[in-house]
């Protein structure tokens, strides 16, 4: 072995362990930050049409594990991503509301979802800023806002600033991550 080869054989070793520590603590890292408090939570219910009070919806992860399926908990409780292009919600078109697929929380309304040609269901605001939460999202090598619903703290998406009029904001959601309910018009 030559000393280019030992160079990039000691970098991709170096490498490969960071990511795997890294990876390890993250996971660490999201699983203690999920300790919530037993509180009441104000958040707008779109068939009450105004803000309600509800408690804050606490499990333990294995308790999720028994009530979501595989392929929910791998995105709402361990930041996972579905797939672009293959949600059942992304080409949804009904007049209604989009609810947490875990705990039923109100999200978006249909009239602020667009077509981001992302590859998912794409809204440029929430249906109130209470009920959604951002916070960093430090994962691979980037800075990004993490969406997640104020009532069960899970994972719902990314939010970014190249969406429409009038916010442009495009909140980027995992269509796993949402329940349609059809509202009256």
């Amino acid at each position: 072995m030559n000393r280019r080869q030992a160079l990039v054989f000691i970098t991709a070793q170096t490498s490969f362990f960071w990511l795997a520590v890294n990876g390890f603590a993250a996971n660490a890292n999201k699983s203690n930050r999920r300790i919530m408090t037993n509180k009441k939570i104000k958040v707008y219910s779109a068939e009450q049409g105004d803000y309600i009070l509800t408690d804050k919806m606490m499990r333990s992860e294995s308790e999720w594990k028994k009530l979501l399926t595989s392929e929910q908990y791998h995105v709402l409780r361990e930041e996972g991503t579905e797939r672009a292009f293959t949600g059942r919600l992304l080409k949804n078109k009904e007049h209604g509301v989009y609810r947490c697929a875990a705990c039923g929380n109100d999200l978006y309304l249909s009239g602020s979802k667009f077509d981001s040609g992302t590859g998912w269901p794409s809204f440029y605001e929430p249906i109130a800023k209470e009920n959604i939460l951002i916070r960093k999202d430090r994962s691979f090598f980037v800075t990004r806002n993490e969406l997640i619903c104020s009532r069960c703290e899970s994972h719902l998406g990314h939010v970014f600033d190249d969406g429409p009029p009038p916010t442009g904001k495009r909140h980027c959601i995992n269509s796993i991550s949402l329940k349609f309910h059809k509202l009256n018009q």
